[in-house]
């Protein structure tokens, strides 16, 4: 499913991040978390290689399992808990690409935001996709994490790296966490330093994200004015009540479906709240360097080290897109 996107550089500055190179690719440059190295340089005491079960208690702190969703199936999937974990790699979903890329690259943890048994399986037989990924990783000697809807709600998750990224102040939730903290939960609302154009705001935003064949849709007039801006990373079309309750001007987020769309069109005179439809893939994305620099924190803070990176292989699923002149 590689098809060579350009994949943003992520702006994580001293914190570790993976050299992003063409797609697809399993020679993915590793760069360990800046403090780590000074650390070893300062000579002070060595950080030592955690195993799963360190690296477990690492994401419940950053992504607590209690945020997730009722309907979700977030956590270990594959893996021995006192097993060593010397390379972490981070990815969107957990495809058999995907997989080949972390056993190349010698990974002992996947971490992926998708689940890849969602549903109920009474067989993990390698003559189907999924059972293929299970014995993959198993006969590989790595370990699978899902961080989903949890990584979505919590501070730092999906939308706030997509706010952020945005340049969004005064920032909350669409909808508040039931189990967590005021400032987690799914989506997140909030103002622009200044008003912008719908279309110098849909065109930025299209520049942070990996180019993928769908690019970026928008439903609006281009030169009408927003400031405030709903968002949320992957599927959002079952928030439009929240949006709408939000009084946001325009909503940023991914898979909008045909009818959702064209009832949010109609249910005001002025067309609000205007619409900027991402990929699913490319709007998750973006949280990847962010929780791979977020892990790497947190592990050295409790007097661990492991490599980190980022997956290289676009896993969005459509290949090429056909348009009016095109």
């Amino acid at each position: 499913m590689s098809k060579d996107p350009t994949f943003p550089t992520p702006d994580a500055g001293p914190e570790s991040v993976a050299h992003v190179t063409d797609a697809g690719e399993a020679d993915t440059e590793i760069v360990e978390h800046a403090e780590q190295a000074e650390q070893h340089v300062a000579g002070s005491v060595p950080l030592e290689t955690p195993v799963l079960a360190d690296v477990l208690i690492a994401t419940e702190e950053l992504w607590p399992e209690s945020l997730a969703e009722e309907w979700d199936r977030v956590g270990l999937v594959v893996g021995r808990v006192d097993a060593d974990v010397e390379r972490i790699m981070f990815a969107v979903d957990p495809t058999l690409e995907v997989i080949d890329e972390a056993l190349e690259w010698g990974a002992q943890l996947l971490i992926t935001h998708h689940p890849l048994l969602l549903k109920g399986v009474n067989s993990v037989a390698a003559t189907s996709g999924k059972g293929r990924a299970v014995h993959r990783l198993i006969e590989g000697g790595c370990a699978l994490l899902t961080v989903h809807t949890n990584g979505d709600s919590a501070v730092g998750g999906v939308s706030d790296v997509l706010a952020d990224a945005i340049g969004l102040n005064d920032v909350q939730p669409l909808m508040p966490a039931t189990h967590g903290l005021p400032e987690e939960g799914i989506g997140r609302v909030g103002v622009l330093t200044g008003t912008q154009k719908l279309g110098d705001l849909a065109a930025r935003i299209f520049l942070m994200l990996p180019a993928v064949a769908g690019g970026v849709r928008v439903a609006g007039d281009k030169d009408a004015l927003v400031r405030k801006v709903a968002v949320c990373g992957g599927s959002g079309d079952s928030l439009f009540d929240a949006v709408r309750a939000s009084d946001a001007d325009v909503y940023v987020t991914a898979d909008l479906r045909h009818h959702p769309a064209s009832e949010a069109r109609e249910a005001r005179a002025d067309g609000k709240p205007y619409l900027i439809d991402l990929s699913h893939f490319a709007s998750e994305w973006l949280w990847l360097p962010a929780a791979m620099a977020a892990l790497g924190n947190v592990l050295a803070d409790q007097g661990f080290a492991a490599e980190l990176a980022l997956s290289q292989t676009n896993t969005d699923p459509w290949d090429f897109i056909l348009t009016p002149g095109n």
